[in-house]
């Protein structure tokens, strides 16, 4: 399967602030075609926020049509409130994603981290510092949801090329179980 002229939208869901990243695929390697961020700071109510985030992303679905979407999943952490909200912000990017027939592809935050810069702690500026090296740009937002959504989308680019996730294993361990007779 060639992944030549590929579009994939990564996304770094958020009420307030929402990244995007969406590279295409040529020659083997992912170019950058557009990155940016969806802000909801103006709206004071949430479902305002979840109405502008509705708009922006269905906007940006219909202007670049891209062939798959990758979306990072939320971390858990201690506020419920906070994971309740931003799971609905997910929920309606992918909805917008599926409703168009784009495969959706969720990604942990530290598998991300893990792909881009080799560790899965890694800091938010660190992701950004990796990016510019390996896409070998000289500038990238400022914002960083922005280059957050592009790691994602990176990320996935990553795992398909990744025989391993391409077969349907869940890592090396699942390959080899299922294959003895090919691994010595």
């Amino acid at each position: 399967m060639s992944l030549e002229g590929k579009l994939i939208l990564g996304i770094d869901p958020g009420t307030v602030v929402m990244g995007y990243g969406l590279i295409e695929i040529k020659d083997n390697t992912p170019r950058i075609r557009h990155v940016g961020v969806v802000k909801t700071a103006g709206y004071n109510n949430h479902y305002l926020r979840l109405k502008h985030i509705f708009i922006r992303t269905q906007a940006l679905i219909d202007e670049f049509k891209p062939d798959e979407l990758a979306i990072e999943s939320p971390f858990y952490g201690k506020d419920i409130q906070a994971m309740l909200k931003l799971g609905r912000a997910q929920g309606i990017v992918m909805g917008l994603a599926l409703q168009r027939d784009i495969p959706v592809f969720e990604y942990a935050p530290l598998k991300v981290k893990q792909a881009i810069t080799g560790m899965g702690r890694a800091a938010k500026e660190q992701v950004a510092y990796f990016l510019k090296n390996m896409l070998k740009v000289d500038d990238l937002p400022l914002e960083l949801d922005a280059t957050d959504a592009l790691a994602v989308a990176i990320c996935h680019y990553l795992q398909m090329k990744n025989p391993v996730s391409k077969a349907g294993y869940k890592g090396w361990g699942d390959f080899v179980k299922k294959n003895p007779g090919r691994v010595k």
